[in-house]
This record gives C-alpha cells, sequence and structure tokens, in this order.
C-alpha cells in the first residue's frame, strides 16, 4: 500500500509518499495565498492509496482532497519516531510557531508546549532580523558565530526586536554580535519550552530553522550536547501524517 503524508505549513508545503513503512518520495514547495492550487502542483504525477494531512491548512486540504486529518503535534511525534526511535525530546521551530514534545519510549506524547500566539522566535522572526542586518538568511548563521560576544536583545517581539535592532545598529554595534544576539534569544526561548516538557537527552531539532547553522550551534552549546538533525527537517511532519492510516 501507498501511503502520502502532506504538511501543509504557514511557509512551505511539504509532500511525503511511503510504500510498506519506507519513504519512496519527497517534495517540498512554499506555500502563498493559492494553497490548493501549491498542493495540486505539488500532487501532480503522485499515485497513493491514502493520504493524510496536517499542518495549518489541514482542514482545507481535507475540503478539497477528502484526506484523513492528524495535528501537527501527533505528526511531528510520529515522524520524529520512526526517524530517530531513541527520542525522547523534540524542538520544531517553523515559520511561524515553535513547538517542544516529549514523547515516551513508543513514541506517544507526553506532554508539549507550543507557541502559536506570535512570531516570536520563529523562522519568520529570524528572516525579519536578517533583513533589518542586511545579511541572507544562510549568512545570518555563518555571521553571528564569528562574533566573540553577543549584543543582547531585550524584546522577542518582532517588531520590537527588529527597532531595539536598528537602534544598536544606529550606534555602532557589529551586525555579527547583534546577530549572534538574536540567534541567542531563540535559544533561550527554545530551551525554555524543551525544560517545561521535561528536558531529556536526544534531542531531535526539526523544521526549517533546523537548516540554520547559527541556531544548530548554540543551542548544542547551551544544551551541552548534541541535537539530531533528519536530513531534511522540513519534512518529518509529512512523514508522520504519512504513517498515519
Amino acid at each position: 500500500m501507498i501511503h502520502a503524508g502532506i504538511d501543509i505549513g504557514s511557509r512551505t508545503i511539504k509532500l511525503v509518499v511511503m510504500e510498506d513503512g519506507v519513504i519512496k518520495t519527497s517534495k517540498k514547495t512554499e506555500n502563498t495565498f493559492n494553497t490548493i492550487e501549491n498542493c495540486k502542483i505539488l500532487l501532480d504525477g503522485i499515485q497513493y492509496d491514502s493520504i493524510t494531512a496536517t499542518g495549518y491548512g489541514r482542514h482545507l486540504f481535507n475540503e478539497h482532497f477528502g484526506s484523513n486529518v492528524i495535528s501537527e503535534i501527533k505528526a511531528f511525534t510520529k515522524g520524529t519516531h520512526y526517524l530517530f526511535p531513541n527520542c525522547r525530546t523534540i524542538l520544531d521551530i517553523g515559520g511561524q510557531d515553535t513547538k517542544a514534545i516529549s514523547m515516551d519510549g513508543k513514541g506517544r506524547i507526553k506532554k508539549f508546549e507550543m507557541n502559536d500566539k506570535c512570531a516570536a522566535g520563529t523562522g519568520r522572526f529570524l528572516e525579519i532580523m536578517a533583513m533589518a542586518l542586511r545579511f541572507s538568511l544562510q549568512e545570518f548563521g555563518d555571521r553571528a558565530l564569528e562574533a566573540d560576544e553577543a549584543e543582547k536583545i531585550n524584546c522577542m517581539c518582532t517588531v520590537f526586536a527588529e527597532s531595539e535592532v536598528i537602534s544598536q545598529l544606529a550606534r555602532g554595534a557589529d551586525r555579527r554580535a547583534v546577530a549572534r544576539g538574536i540567534i541567542q534569544s531563540v535559544v533561550n526561548r527554545s530551551i525554555t519550552q524543551l525544560k517545561k516538557v521535561g528536558l531529556t537527552d536526544d534531542v531531535v531539532f526539526v523544521g526549517g530553522v533546523a537548516f540554520n547553522n547559527g541556531v544548530v550551534s548554540l543551542l548544542e552549546q547551551n544544551l551541552g550536547s548534541p541535537v539530531f538533525i533528519p536530513e531534511d527537517p522540513q519534512i518529518v511532519g509529512a512523514i508522520g501524517a504519512a504513517l498515519e492510516y
């Protein structure tokens, strides 16, 4: 049997196709104002016996395609357990939310914390901060690691943080130090969420922000241990959705 999972996030749509528990295909595309059309393009030529949707757009997808539906928390837990069976703690930083999840040895959810009321500390937050510093998103993490010290960021609200960054630059602060301070603030916020769900060894970092070298490096430094990152950290939710049939 061929089962597909689609994760319709705020910024990216991810598709995974599995046959007999093995990943056969994975695809991604940016999400825009026309979510359903983007989904149709992503599904073009894809064969499956069932499909399960997760993410922000899961109910919209179900209305148009008659799919199964699974919550993001459950999808990320199932997907992470599939990839890292020994994992007990998950950090997911996506485009517009951050999730910390703890699970037991059988991949069942124990507790979770989700920051979904504002974009503070998310991928979108980092994008806006990078633009304020005139760095590309890739450059942003790399340059932050070049700084010996971090400029302290007092506010995590995207609007106020951007104003704070502009003020720091106006007084001559090193852009790299400001970038490091921004990433450190994201890491601090993430670790607080992880501790609320019960931080244990074998932390798996998923979501698009896991591509940011600066965030990964400072997260590992602050945890005092390495974090595990999938080959493609963006498709973990889609994997979990494909496993739900």
